[in-house]
């Protein structure tokens, strides 16, 4: 629709910019889209209308897959939350990598603002957990040079055996191939690693030592939960009925608060941290910077508030005068 971004951007942006500069990128606002949304970059120009400082596409694997069966996205509207098993539904980074670099000729011929895109990567379900490094080096290969940074997604509940990726001698192996050829390039790009919020803390301490092992450019935490906890009567007596799945909304959000400051704690300001789950208001967003996140993601907040809830962060933010 001619002139419809241009809407778009008049009703929801948020007329105050707050730039930030994290793993040598910056980011025009701190406030970002999760991955699993927009998994094959087809609505970026729509997304940056709507305020995003940057969103995160896929989760993209070597090739397109159907994902689950459906269906796989539930809602429980008394909480607030959803149960999704995509199962890493996309078109496949041949598809994505075309529609990456349209995406960026369109930027670089406009003014203004360049909403960051990050890459959200993973492996086929076809491929066997041993060989699930080349699965995504392969895609960190194809898609480098079109996206501003990368994520390893491990922490999926949705693909079989997945979650199993996330012992560190097999996050050593993916992070460490990954990386070798990263710093290979003339332009290397951040290498991020979501990681989900059901992990003790030794395992946090594990991923911790990871992060500088290898070493990683930062975190996202967290992805969804496979718990079920703190749900009302009402989505208590659904779950038999939807089964299986990754729990975000609001039910998430105390954890996803707590590994973020564990997180924080243990490792101090070295390391950049971007914190999604159950940020569904603007109070939340600004929450969670506060309690040590450089930026936000949302997902399921977007679905129950609405585009309104970027704008909404950006006003608590910048009400905020020590974020």
């Amino acid at each position: 629709m001619p002139g419809g971004e241009s809407i778009l951007s008049h009703f929801f942006q948020y007329p105050h910019p707050t730039p930030k500069t994290v793993a040598g990128i910056t980011f025009p606002n701190p406030v970002g889209l999760g991955a699993g949304f927009d998994k094959n970059a087809h609505y970026l120009p729509s997304l940056k209308a709507l305020g995003f400082g940057f969103v995160e596409i896929g989760t993209v694997t070597p090739l397109g897959q159907p994902g689950n069966e459906q269906p796989r996205l539930f809602r429980l509207p008394a909480d607030e939350a959803l149960i999704n098993r995509m199962g890493f539904n996309n078109d496949g980074m041949e598809v994505v990598k075309r529609r990456l670099a349209d995406w960026k000729n369109r930027e670089a011929a406009t003014q203004g603002n360049r909403m960051i895109v990050g890459g959200n990567i993973g492996k086929n379900k076809i491929t066997p957990n041993e060989d699930a490094w080349k699965d995504y080096l392969k895609v960190y290969q194809h898609l480098h040079a079109e996206a501003d940074y990368f994520v390893v997604n491990v922490s999926s509940p949705n693909t079989p055996g997945l979650r199993a990726l996330q012992d560190k001698d097999a996050l050593y192996q993916i992070t460490s191939n990954l990386q070798n050829y990263n710093q290979g390039q003339s332009q290397p790009k951040p290498l991020w690693l979501k990681i989900a919020p059901d992990l003790t803390p030794e395992q946090l301490n594990d991923i911790l030592e990871l992060a500088q092992q290898v070493p990683l450019d930062g975190l996202v935490a967290t992805n969804t939960t496979i718990g079920r906890d703190h749900l009302s009567s009402e989505s208590e007596k659904k779950l038999s009925a939807i089964g299986m799945g990754g729990l975000s909304g609001k039910p998430l959000r105390s954890m996803a608060t707590e590994v973020l400051r564990y997180l924080r704690q243990q490792a101090g300001n070295s390391l950049p941290i971007i914190s999604s789950g159950g940020i569904m208001s603007g109070e939340d967003g600004a929450d969670r910077l506060r309690a040590g996140a450089d930026l936000i993601q949302i997902w399921t907040g977007f679905i129950y508030r609405g585009p309104a809830l970027i704008k909404q962060i950006g006003k608590s933010i910048h009400s905020s005068k020590h974020l």
